[in-house]
Formats: C-alpha cells, structure tokens, sequence
C-alpha cells in the first residue's frame, strides 16, 4: 500500500492525505458486518491508487476483526469483484 491510510474509528472511516489533497473511505459497523458506504478521492490525485488503497486498508481491518464487509459503494464493490480473494469477507 504505496499511501499512507490511516484508520479513524471515532469517524468511521480510512483517510488519507495525498500531496495536501483529502481523500477517503466511509463505513458503518452494524452486528458484525462493516457496510462500506462511500469513497472518495480528490480530483488532483485520481488514478494514482489512492481509492484502492483506502478500500484495502478498510478491508484489511475487517479481516483483523473479523468482520465481514458489504460494499455498498460502487468503488468498493468494483474493487471486491475485482479480487475474488476478496469473497470470504462478503457479507
């Protein structure tokens, strides 16, 4: 994961800072499932990896927690489907 993500609970939600530029990955925690609800990278930093460096940072907590994940933003799900690895998390 070449940009630092850094996970901020009390938000819930990945951040990371891109050449000054915010970018991130919002969830919400509901009986065991991490339901990923909205990405979003800034403009000035698209198509350097940014998106889906938040979307494994978020799914490598998930794992460590033992959540499973539903991906009910378009990014996230095209970056599950994308990586069938990915498929055990599904909720």
């Amino acid at each position: 994961m070449p940009n630092p993500i850094r996970h901020v609970a009390d938000r819930s939600r990945f951040e990371a800072s891109v050449d000054g530029h915010a970018c991130h990955a919002d969830y919400r925690l509901a009986a065991g499932v991490m339901e990923l609800t909205h990405t979003e990278v800034a403009p000035a930093v698209e198509g350097r990896g940014v998106g889906g460096d938040l979307i494994e940072a978020a799914l490598d907590h998930a794992r460590a927690q033992g959540l499973k994940v539903r991906p009910l933003c378009s990014y996230a799900r095209h970056c599950m489907d994308e990586h069938p690895e990915t498929a055990a998390l599904r909720a």
